[in-house]
């Protein structure tokens, strides 16, 4: 993973409606970058929906929230759809972001190891560095602590 207070890796990935999404262009405000193994699984709708509930602390707090997995464009669109996602889902299909965030490692299910994304989330500044890493998420609790991480950038 990566450390506090280091530039956020640059990255230009495509979102659901196949629109580019530079990391650079977003500075001036928090960035949130979750990454997420595959869409529409449990654990990771329930990581989405929460954010989708919480959308309108989100806007208030003037963040841009990207989720990031390798699934596809088109797989990204259906997820939202269905969903009603009001952020942006990025394809990471050749791992650009997910290795450069240190997102994509062992993982150990049911007594089984195998590579695949790590669940984990990344608070950019406005400033396009690093101001927080939170390696392995509950889904669950992701958006409050998200949420409160961001409010903190302005202590």
């Amino acid at each position: 993973m990566l450390d506090v207070g280091q530039p956020a890796p640059a990255f230009t990935l495509p979102d659901q409606n196949g629109t580019e999404v530079t990391l650079f262009d977003l500075r001036g405000a928090p960035v949130v970058v979750y990454f997420y193994p595959k869409d529409d699984t449990p654990g990771c709708t329930t990581q989405a929906c929460a954010v989708r509930d919480q959308w309108q602390e989100f806007e208030e707090a003037g963040a841009t929230v990207l989720g990031i997995s390798p699934d596809d464009v088109d797989s990204h669109a259906r997820f939202a759809a269905k969903y009603d996602l009001p952020h942006r889902l990025l394809a990471d299909p050749d791992r650009q972001a997910i290795d450069a965030y240190g997102a994509w490692g062992v993982k150990k299910m049911y007594g089984r190891e195998y590579e695949g994304v790590i669940r984990s989330t990344v608070l950019i500044d406005a400033a396009g560095n690093v101001a927080e890493v939170w390696p392995k998420v509950q889904p669950k609790a992701h958006a409050d602590k998200v949420l409160h991480a961001i409010a903190a950038l302005d202590d």
